[in-house]
C-alpha cells in the first residue's frame, strides 16, 4: 500500500492529501524529518543508501531520515524512522524547521538531533550501514563537495546542525 502524504500550502498548513509518488511527480510541498545522531566521542552518524534506495543510492545521508505521513506529526516520524533505520529511539532535540520553498525536493524539513553510540540495526531495504564522520571531515566535505557524495537534503540538515552549534 503507498504511503500517503499531507500536501502543504507554503506556510506548512495541510491543504490535502496525495499518494507518495503524485507528491513527488508533481513536485507537491510536503513533510519529512531528518535526524543527527551524534556519539558520546562527538562523531556523527551518516547513513549510507542501499542501492535499492529510490533516490540518491550509494550516497551518505542524515543518521535517519522519513517523511510525514498524513495526519502524522514532525516529531512523531522522526522517533518512527529512528526505530525502522536504526533499531533505536532516543531523546531528540529540535534544530529548526527548513521551508520547503527552498528545498529543491520541496519539503519542508524539521531537523532534530540525539545521541546514541550504538549498536544500530540498519534497515536492510534502504541503507548499506553506516558509519561515524568526525565533525571536522564532514565540515571540510561539505565545504569542498567531496570525498562523500552527500544527499542535497542531508547536505542542508547538517549545514543547520552545524551552524545550532556555533550558536551556543
Amino acid at each position: 500500500m503507498e504511503e500517503i502524504f499531507d500536501v502543504v500550502d507554503e506556510n506548512d498548513n495541510v491543504t490535502g492529501q496525495k499518494p507518495r509518488s503524485q507528491v513527488h511527480a508533481e513536485k507537491l510541498l510536503h513533510r519529512s524529518t531528518l535526524i543527527i545522531i551524534e556519539n558520546s566521542k562527538g562523531e556523527i552518524l551518516l547513513q549510507l543508501r542501499g542501492d535499492k534506495a529510490d533516490t540518491y543510492p550509494g550516497w551518505y545521508t542524515t543518521s535517519a531520515a522519513g517523511h510525514v505521513t498524513a495526519g502524522g506529526t514532525y516529531y512523531e516520524t522522526a522517533h518512527r524512522e529512528l526505530k525502522e533505520e536504526l533499531g533505536i529511539d532516543t531523546k531528540l532535540k529540535p534544530i529548526k524547521k527548513i521551508p520547503g520553498t527552498i528545498n529543491p525536493a520541496k519539503e519542508f524539513m524539521y531537523i532534530y538531533a540525539g545521541n546514541a553510540d550504538g549498536p544500530f540495526k540498519y534497515q536492510e531495504k534502504e541503507t548499506a550501514g553506516g558509519t561515524f564522520i568526525t565533525k571536522e571531515e564532514l565540515i571540510k566535505n561539505l565545504k569542498t563537495g567531496g570525498p562523500l557524495k552527500i544527499t542535497p537534503a542531508a547536505e542542508l540538515a547538517l549545514k543547520a546542525y552545524f551552524e545550532s552549534l556555533n550558536k551556543k
